[in-house]
């Protein structure tokens, strides 16, 4: 259990039935009348839904230990995902649901953090920006600006996105995790 005046970005709260939901952000509140309260934005875990929520000060709230390790994608099990952790070379294996959009940027011996919560695997997060190399991309021909300047190209995970005209297939660029964006050439 913790007070709401021990509230901190990352905490992850036990909420309405067991549910968990990590605080994005939160604000102690001390109107010139009436008691103080603390006006949060949490995200619930599992489905990503972000609800604004407002507690009294001083309110216990039940808080849930979330494991969050270092581990290394090892391979492709059916639908599931292989995950090692380096200390005790333990493996673990993660269904699809868990992994989420990560999926699109995973290569064996990436690292990602795997978040557990009695067990059970909550989420898996990836650095801001990975390097890929482009698998498939058609060549840019300049003067072609109907579209702004970029074209599609394939990711060696299979992954699409748009890239510049100026990018050609066997790169490998620096691709942004949370939006797929490409954000530069990596210089070998």
């Amino acid at each position: 259990m913790a007070s709401t005046n021990d509230l901190k970005n990352g905490l992850v709260l036990k909420l309405e039935g067991g549910q968990l939901w990590s605080v994005v952000e939160f604000q102690h509140v001390k109107p010139g009348k009436g008691p103080a309260f603390v006006r949060t934005k949490l995200k619930n875990v599992l489905s990503g839904k972000v609800v604004d929520k407002t507690f009294n000060a001083g309110v216990k709230v039940e808080t849930a230990t979330v494991d969050k390790r270092d581990m290394q994608f090892s391979y492709m099990d059916g639908e599931y995902f292989v995950f090692m952790d380096m200390e005790t070379y333990d493996q673990l294996m993660v269904d699809r649901k868990a992994v989420g959009d990560a999926a699109n940027f995973l290569i064996e011996g990436f690292m990602a953090t795997v978040a557990q919560h009695e067990g059970e695997v909550l989420f898996v997060e990836l650095p801001a920006a990975v390097e890929l190399v482009i698998q498939e991309t058609e060549p840019g021909v300049q003067g072609d600006r109907s579209t702004g300047g970029t074209k599609p190209a394939t990711l060696e995970t299979g992954h699409q996105i748009n890239v510049p005209l100026f990018i050609t297939t066997g790169e490998k660029i620096k691709v942004d995790t949370r939006t797929s964006d490409y954000l530069g050439r990596v210089n070998s």
